[in-house]
């Protein structure tokens, strides 16, 4: 619920951005001169690549947190006894060592959306957040 509520301030902080960003672009464009037009124009275009980027992103996230509820429903999820630090993550020797059998089970098992969601998580807890991400979105893929 945490991260939940930190990425929803985020994404308010962005819409705030947006709109001033927005109103700044609608003056430049009122200026009449070419310069400042095209400084609108641009700032147009990044407010709509930014909400595009804002909404893929949250939609993961709600995607992301649905299907681990799904999966954490049905037994318990990578990293759940695994010792932790003071601070709560996962050590990463014991996550390293953990990780092996989710790989071979995404291997056996390509077409699961849930033996992709715990090499996600696995990968995650290992602290590879790019790979995390690439078996999560294979694991949303596959669910659907």
């Amino acid at each position: 619920m945490r991260a939940f509520s930190g990425a929803l301030l985020m994404a308010l902080v962005l819409v705030l951005y947006l709109v001033i960003v927005v109103t700044r672009a609608v003056a430049f464009l009122q200026s009449g001169q070419a310069v400042g037009i095209a400084i609108g124009v641009a700032l147009l275009v990044l407010p709509l690549v930014g909400g595009y980027l804002l909404i893929r992103e949250l939609l993961f996230g709600l995607q992301a947190t649905r299907l681990t509820r799904r999966l954490a429903e049905e037994g318990p999820l990578p990293g759940d006894g695994l010792p932790r630090r003071a601070s709560g993550r996962v050590e990463r020797a014991a996550a390293d060592a953990a990780f092996p059998p989710y790989a071979e089970e995404a291997e056996a098992r390509p077409d699961d959306w849930r033996a992709w969601l715990r090499l996600g998580l696995a990968y995650d807890i290992a602290g590879d957040r790019r790979r995390a991400r690439a078996a999560v979105r294979r694991a949303i893929t596959l669910s659907r």
